[in-house]
This record gives C-alpha cells, sequence and structure tokens, in this order.
C-alpha cells in the first residue's frame, strides 16, 4: 500500500492532467511536521479565474479514485464560499484526501495586499475565528509543490520570506485592540449571567492573541487547529500562555465565575501587550 507522500504524489499526478489545472501542492499538517496517523492529505489544486478545469472532469476523477465512488463529490467553484471556494472529501485507498480549490489570481493578489499591511478577515464555514486573508499567504509558504509544470508558484513563494513587516506591524495592532475589546464586552456579562455571549468573547480574545503572536514571531498563520500550542512555543510568548488559554477555554465558568476566566485573560493580554511594546530591536524572531 501506498505512503500517504506516495498516494499525494499520483493523485496530483492525475490532477495535473485535467486541462485548467496549474498546479497541485501538499498542504495542510503534513508539510509543517505535526501530522498524526490518522491526519488528512491535504491537495491545494490552483487554477486561473479565467479558465476554471472542468467540473466534469473533476468528478469523473474523484468518483474514479475514491473507494466509494461518489459521482458528484467534487463541489462546483465558489460552492464553500469565496475563500475555501470548493474542492472535495474523498476517501481513497483507506485514507481521507482533501481537494481545496484556490484561485491563483486572487490568491496573488491577497499576498500583494498583506505584503501591503492590509489583512482581512470574513466569515468561513470550519474557521471559528473566520478566515484570515493572510491563511493564503501562509498556505504558499508552507506548500510542497507536487505538480507545478509552469513553476507558478515559486515567484509567489518566494514573496512570502522574510515576513512581510507592514503586515506584522498591521496585525499586531489589529488584533491587540480585538483582544482587548473582547474583553471589555465580557466585563459586564458573568453579572448578567451571559455565559454563551461570555464564552464567546473569551475565545475571541484568545484568537486575537494567538494572530498576535503568530505576527510577533514572523510566523505564518495557517488555522485555528494547534495554533495555541504553536503559540505556546514560541520564542516571544507570555510564560504560561497555553496553561492559561487552555484554563480559560475548557473551563470557562458559571455565572458565578466567569469573572476569573476574565481576569485571568486581562493579564494574558496585558503580558502580550508588553512584548509588543519591547523595543524594535528586541521584537525580531529568532532565525
Amino acid at each position: 500500500m501506498a505512503t500517504p507522500l506516495e498516494l499525494a504524489g499520483h493523485v496530483a499526478a492525475r490532477l495535473g492532467q485535467i486541462d485548467g489545472v496549474v498546479a497541485v501542492v501538499l498542504g495542510g499538517s503534513r508539510v509543517r511536521g505535526q501530522a498524526h496517523d490518522d491526519s488528512d492529505i491535504d491537495l491545494g489544486l490552483y487554477y486561473r479565474s479565467g479558465r476554471r478545469p472542468a467540473l466534469a472532469a473533476l468528478r469523473a476523477l474523484a468518483c474514479e479514485l475514491d473507494d466509494r465512488h461518489p459521482p458528484d463529490a467534487a463541489t462546483d467553484f465558489g460552492e464553500w464560499g469565496p475563500w475555501i471556494n470548493g474542492g472535495a472529501w474523498l476517501l481513497i485507498d483507506g485514507h481521507h484526501v482533501d481537494w481545496l480549490y484556490r484561485d491563483l489570481d486572487r490568491v496573488a493578489h491577497m499576498i500583494d495586499e498583506c505584503r501591503a499591511g492590509r489583512p482581512t478577515i470574513d466569515y468561513q464555514i470550519g474557521h471559528p475565528h473566520g478566515f484570515h486573508n493572510h491563511m493564503y499567504m501562509g498556505e504558499v509558504h508552507y506548500c510542497r509543490p507536487l505538480h507545478d509544470p509552469s513553476g507558478a508558484l515559486a515567484p509567489l513563494k518566494a514573496l512570502t520570506t522574510p515576513y512581510p513587516p507592514l503586515l506584522k506591524r498591521a496585525l499586531i495592532e489589529k488584533f491587540l485592540f480585538e483582544a482587548d475589546f473582547a474583553l471589555m464586552i465580557c466585563e459586564k456579562l458573568p453579572a448578567r449571567g451571559d455565559v454563551f455571549a461570555a464564552a464567546g468573547n473569551l475565545f475571541r480574545c484568545v484568537a486575537c492573541l494567538v494572530q498576535v503572536l503568530f505576527a510577533l514571531n514572523e510566523t505564518h498563520f495557517i488555522n485555528e487547529k494547534g495554533a495555541v500550542c504553536t503559540a505556546a512555543a514560541f520564542a516571544l510568548r507570555p510564560d504560561g500562555f497555553g496553561a492559561t488559554v487552555s484554563n480559560v477555554l475548557a473551563r470557562p465558568g458559571t455565572a458565578a465565575t466567569l469573572q476569573s476566566s476574565v481576569h485571568q485573560l486581562r493579564h494574558l493580554v496585558a503580558d502580550v501587550r508588553a512584548l509588543c511594546a519591547a523595543p524594535v530591536e528586541a521584537l525580531s524572531a529568532p532565525r
């Protein structure tokens, strides 16, 4: 039986035979050294906005390769929204293989936006803190091209290193403010017994701090999964960051004890803000 990497290469080669497929890359945890035995095989399928691959061809290949042979496993373009704009969840030789469509022109534009210090965030299913446009930059940075005959991804990869200074500054400013704002909203909620709104704002606060720490350490962000664990290992992070986050989010509290969670995160925000206020020369992430 083929290894996950061998299987990824085989599927990428078959996808590359479909007209309109510009590149196929391996992404996700398997290129970041964070994969588990049951981790999905994530394949990014890049195409040009004016020349999409034929949906019928994608569905025919998915039907052939999937162990269950579903006729319509591959979605149409845009079916999952503008960011993760379609794909397929397949089972091939017992492995979960995900196809994720990516509009190469949109990706290139968003990398330019990020380099200019203009981050955005939008609602997206599967991403509790939303989809950030700098995720596209992170995907390109980490991905391993498996099929890219025209070399389309190489110039984009080159734009992801070093970490863009304007993006770093914009993310730190934006999400420090939002972390504070989330806690400000939380201040009155425990007394009202509004556990639902309080828990949501506690998560939002932590998610914002994660964004700050990734930017502060000049590390590209991909998604929420494993992000707190990664941030807790950064050189620039508050002591006990991971433990505090786990303690608060695992047990936000009842109406009577929510204030303690707010208090813990208030200290964490202050610690992250202090790191960001350090002299500029101290804010360069170790190489």
